[in-house]
């Protein structure tokens, strides 16, 4: 009877550690690879429509039109920053949405 205790013990054992590099290989492939931050979609100033540009921290479809709107009448931004000309863009909107940001 220890006999076979023993060897299913063993079995076990073994088994675990057989199976152990599969499993941990998967879990790998499985999950995204992690650096610390999470993915940043960038949004295009220049470019952006109402929908992408609602995708911005605060930034709703009165916001976003008024983006478009006064991209119209001044043309392109020539730097990220300018987005605070835009009412309902301060400051701690712009660093909030900052790193979105592009031209």
């Amino acid at each position: 009877m220890k006999k076979i205790i023993a060897k299913g013990v063993a079995l076990s054992l073994f088994l675990g550690l057989a199976i152990l590099p599969v499993l941990a290989q998967q879990a790998q492939q499985t999950q995204p690879a992690q650096t610390g931050k999470p993915a940043v979609e960038k949004v295009n100033l220049n470019t952006a429509t109402v929908e992408e540009l609602q995708k911005l921290p605060q930034v709703g479809p009165k916001v976003a039109q008024r983006i478009i709107d006064y991209r119209k009448q001044n043309g392109n931004f020539k730097k990220i920053e300018e987005i605070m000309k835009v009412r309902g863009i301060g400051e701690k909107t712009f660093v909030r949405m900052k790193d979105m940001l592009v031209i």
